[in-house]
């Protein structure tokens, strides 16, 4: 017991020292104690995971659907160019589509590495749409939400372990459980928030992801059954607080690109 105390007696007077060297972007003032190189890490780490699972996550071939993967990614790029998101050019922001017809869903993992199911694709039915879920992911990446979900899922001092590369083989063990970790509602709220910051000054309609939650309300699947509403803030809450983002922003792009995403979902199709 004395050994533990003397431990924690020694490590505390670093803590702050630690933490106020990791912490988020400037307008974010809650620390995280991982580095850019931790979230980087863990999302190779998880994407190779994906890969090597084909049978639960089969994954479009690039050079198969080339057009496919050009529109998604040139969707990707037109955000970044926006120039709101702040790690844009430290993390990968790769982009792949898991074919699954039954998966409303996206994520994107800690250092960009973005997933798009064609289910999701496929349910949408405008391109700023997709835009805003994608803006939406980015922002769990970009806010580094994924480390703050792991330090209530597996402590602080877990945490603080594998930080400081003392727990290289739990670093693995969370990585794999990425995928299964739940964000706060704070989270989901600041993403919903960001995606409209990140769409405003593109030539978007910046509330793409409030036609996609609405979408879901209107055929009577906001009821909580989906991942989305399950854990996350009330849809009519998020459609609402959405739409008050934008006016907020005055964001004036009006683009939905709907002929343009009708031949998207075409090119989904070998």
């Amino acid at each position: 017991m004395k050994k533990v105390k003397i431990l924690l007696f020694l490590f505390l007077p670093a803590l702050p020292l630690l933490i106020e060297g990791c912490k988020k972007n400037p307008d974010d003032p809650t620390p995280n104690i991982f580095s850019l190189e931790d979230d980087k890490a863990l999302g190779l780490q998880v994407k190779n995971e994906i890969f090597s699972n084909p049978s639960e996550y089969p994954i479009l071939d690039s050079t198969q659907y080339p057009q496919a993967y050009a529109y998604l990614r040139g969707i990707v790029q037109k955000i970044l160019d926006g120039d709101k998101v702040f790690y844009k050019d430290e993390f990968a922001w790769e982009t792949y589509i898991i074919e699954d017809d039954n998966v409303l869903n996206a994520f994107c993992t800690p250092g960009g590495y973005m997933f798009v199911y064609t289910g999701l694709i496929k349910y949408l039915e405008a391109e700023h749409e997709l835009a805003g879920v994608m803006g939406h992911e980015i922002a769990h990446a970009d806010r580094r939400h994924s480390t703050d979900a792991m330090t209530r899922e597996y402590g602080l001092s877990v945490v603080i372990s594998v930080a400081l590369g003392n727990d290289p083989n739990t670093l693995a063990t969370i990585a794999s459980n990425l995928l299964s970790l739940k964000f706060s509602r704070t989270a989901e709220s600041e993403a919903d928030e960001y995606s409209v910051k990140y769409l405003c000054p593109t030539d978007y309609k910046a509330d793409g992801a409030a036609g996609f939650f609405q979408k879901l309300i209107d055929s009577g699947q906001g009821n909580g059954s989906l991942e989305w509403f399950s854990t996350h803030p009330s849809p009519d809450n998020r459609v609402q607080n959405i739409e008050d983002q934008k006016n907020t922003l005055n964001c004036s792009g009006s683009g939905t690109f709907d002929a343009d995403y009708q031949n998207f979902k075409t090119n989904l199709i070998p």
